[in-house]
């Protein structure tokens, strides 16, 4: 019973906490699904978007200019991500690597060197902070993220729906063609590039103000994270969801499932130092399960074939 109990109070906090990764993931959707692309810079640019929109904030900065420019940092080292694949030949992972190296030292210089910084709901106008998130109150930080998700997804479904997202939709379908069509197909590259990280850095300081604080580290792992949603969204809803921006939602619906079952895991009392172990075996059964299910259709229906074989050949 007690164990029910304590996961029913670590509900709030996960669905928080999905709903701000699903906006990374649905960032991650962009590059991984879209445009068939492996783009590893959003471990650095997650961490970006929290450095920039902490450092603004501790300055006195608005709070929605401070989000803007964490989103704009985002977009600014997903442009040299895609600039180092298109114009300079190398292979989009390596591309991501590279930049997600760089934004290590430039993410500490924004933060003056300092490796972890506080922003405490007591001393600046967070939008959501996780102290609420169990409160029925206007500072629950739940249907300020829920509406924050809705947006995202109606903004990108406009977008996508336009020629210029019909465009990056067609290069990432069928580059070959898109390009005898006429399209432009490394500038929707890095144009895709630059809008998958900067929902990433948005989620990043998403994060920051929800956690109260900034890491270097924080952003350690969200490909495997966002990889995570997309595949869980995919599995679970890909034959429902086929409209577009019910994809969108359906990614960010796997994040909060992987936190709730992160959550699981965690309140049957593994240790805390087991995180990323746990997360990666959550991954691999999620990416398993289409292949288990192919297997498993394979042998419905090879039985079937050879009994109608065998009929027609009598």
């Amino acid at each position: 019973m007690e164990f029910f109990s304590n996961l029913l109070a670590s509900l709030p906090g996960a669905v928080a906490q999905g709903l701000i990764w699903g906006i990374m993931a649905i960032g991650v959707y962009i590059t991984f699904k879209v445009l068939d692309l492996a783009d590893l810079t959003v471990d650095g640019t997650m961490a970006t978007g929290g450095a920039v929109c902490l450092v603004l904030m501790t300055h006195g900065v608005n709070l929605w200019v401070a989000l803007l420019c964490a989103f704009l940092a985002g977009m600014l080292a997903g442009l040299v991500t895609g600039v180092l694949h298109t114009f300079m030949g190398i292979p989009a992972i390596l591309a991501g690597i590279l930049t997600q190296l760089a934004l290590y030292s430039i993410n500490l210089r924004i933060m003056d060197s300092k490796a972890n910084q506080a922003l405490s709901v007591d001393k600046y106008p967070l939008l959501l902070s996780q102290r609420y998130v169990r409160e029925l109150s206007m500072n629950n930080p739940l249907p300020l993220l829920l509406l924050f998700t809705a947006a995202v997804i109606a903004i990108l479904y406009w977008f996508f729906g336009t020629e210029k997202g019909s465009s990056l939709r067609a290069t990432g379908a069928n580059p070959h063609m898109a390009r005898a069509q006429g399209i432009n197909t490394n500038s929707n590259i890095v144009l895709g590039l630059m809008v998958s990280n900067g929902l990433v850095a948005l989620s990043g300081a998403l994060l920051a103000q929800y956690q109260g604080s900034s890491d270097i580290n924080m952003g350690r792992g969200a490909i495997v994270i966002g990889l995570a949603a997309v595949i869980i969204g995919e599995v679970i809803f890909g034959k429902i969801f086929t409209n577009f921006g019910l994809t969108l939602l359906a990614v960010s619906i796997g994040a909060i499932i992987y936190y709730i079952v992160l959550q699981i895991v965690l309140q049957l009392g593994l240790n805390t130092n087991d995180l990323k172990l746990i997360t990666a075996l959550i991954v691999a059964v999620f990416l398993a399960i289409p292949y288990w299910k192919s297997k498993m259709f394979r042998r419905k229906v090879q039985p079937q074939s050879a009994k109608n074989g065998g009929n027609g050949h009598a």
